[in-house]
């Protein structure tokens, strides 16, 4: 719930069965300050009330309109074909290991009424009607993106929660949620006297020391050893969650202390399945690249193992989030599934996502048949040796 993730691309199938994505920019805007109150405040343990939730749907909603009409003018010159939306994860419903159901909030219909174009959004429910878990989602953009390495790779999503796609090498993909992000973190800094949104950069955390016995606490949380594939999200990773770990430890540690310790918690996390999935390359992206004592922590723990940036491989860091929906709305919109089902335990591939129309009757292109062997993240004109197209017409997403 840090802001909108905006991104837009161009997409292009070669005859080779290549899918290429040309990054043309992305964009980070803020939710209003008094929506993204709400939203927090809406957070389990707390009751949500129909009219609250109805009041969320339609402001997210708003916002996401707000959003993608500025990236389709400032990215796209104003031209694109659809939109892609993952929504704002109010609830992962999560029961005895099992997805029951997810909620995500942000209406579509704004979506299409400020931009005229369809949308594809409500990405994660038919995933979880499969059996699936609904996320990580971004499994098949990084088995299609990453996949056809002899490297064993994990790509990583430092969020709210920290997911791993684990794929190339001669065993199958997997990806799961592997526990807190920043989740925890940035509840720790709303809970120092200042109040911060969250230690920018990770530079209180830089200063603090690790708290051995809070550490062991939180690392004691069932979750980690459960059998991928497994979710969980920002609803079990709460502010009561912390302060009920820290009124178990006799001196609890605060401030820098507090937030080293809990750096070092998503480091060691991640850190441990990566090495359990036997990765020997890991990609990250998300909002905690930024975090430089986050980064600095992983880089230690995974030694020997290579960490980098997914921009290392022609992909923005913040804009990962954004590809990710623009490529689901473009296989929906193309007919192809979404899900990887290795990756979401999904009883098998689906299209993902429900489509409303833009101001235009919605007109589908004839379906790929079939889907695309990898992902390619390519720059410049997307221009062939001879200066024309390199196959296929270009279809424009945001996400």
């Amino acid at each position: 719930m840090d802001g909108i993730d905006v991104a837009a691309a161009e997409f292009r199938m070669g005859e080779d069965g290549w899918l290429e994505l040309r990054p043309l920019g992305c964009l980070e805007l803020a939710y209003p300050g008094e929506l993204r109150a709400e939203l927090l405040a809406a957070l389990p343990p707390a009751e949500c009330s129909a009219r609250q939730l109805c009041r969320l749907d339609t402001m997210v909603g708003r916002a996401f309109g707000v959003a993608a009409l500025r990236g389709l003018t400032e990215l796209c010159d104003g031209r694109a074909d659809l939109v892609g939306s993952l929504g704002q994860t109010i609830y992962h419903w999560v029961e005895d290991g099992r997805c029951e159901g997810t909620l995500q909030l942000g209406q579509p219909a704004w979506i299409a009424e400020a931009t005229g174009l369809p949308v594809v959004a409500d990405l994660r429910a038919r995933d979880v009607a499969a059996g699936g878990h609904g996320a990580p989602l971004v499994g098949l953009f990084d088995q299609l993106w990453l996949g056809h390495r002899a490297r064993r790779t994990a790509a990583l999503n430092l969020g709210g929660i920290a997911n791993i796609s684990v794929v190339g090498g001669a065993v199958p993909p997997l990806a799961y949620d592997t526990g807190p992000g920043n989740a925890l973190l940035d509840a720790a800094t709303r809970l120092l006297p200042e109040r911060r949104e969250r230690d920018e950069g990770g530079r209180l955390a830089a200063i603090g020391s690790p708290h051995p016995g809070l550490l062991s606490i939180l690392l004691a949380d069932p979750y980690y050893e459960l059998a991928p594939p497994k979710s969980t999200g920002k609803e079990h990773y709460t502010a009561d969650y912390l302060r009920a770990a820290l009124d178990r430890v006799a001196e609890p540690p605060e401030g820098p202390d507090l937030l080293a310790t809990l750096v070092e918690l998503t480091a060691r996390t991640v850190a441990r399945e990566c090495e359990r999935q036997e990765a020997t390359r890991v990609v990250a992206s998300g909002g905690g690249v930024h975090n430089a004592t986050l980064m600095a922590a992983l880089s230690r723990h995974l030694a020997p193992a290579e960490l980098v940036t997914s921009a290392a491989e022609g992909l923005p860091a913040d804009g990962k989030e954004g590809y990710l929906a623009a490529l689901l709305g473009l296989l929906t919109f193309c007919g192809q599934p979404g899900n990887l089902p290795a990756t979401t335990g999904a009883v098998g591939p689906r299209p993902l996502g429900s489509i409303t129309p833009g101001r235009t009757a919605l007109r589908l292109p004839e379906p790929w048949p079939r889907q695309p062997v990898a992902l390619r993240c390519v720059q410049g004109n997307n221009t062939g040796a001879d200066g024309g197209h390199i196959t296929g017409e270009p279809v424009r997403t945001g996400g």
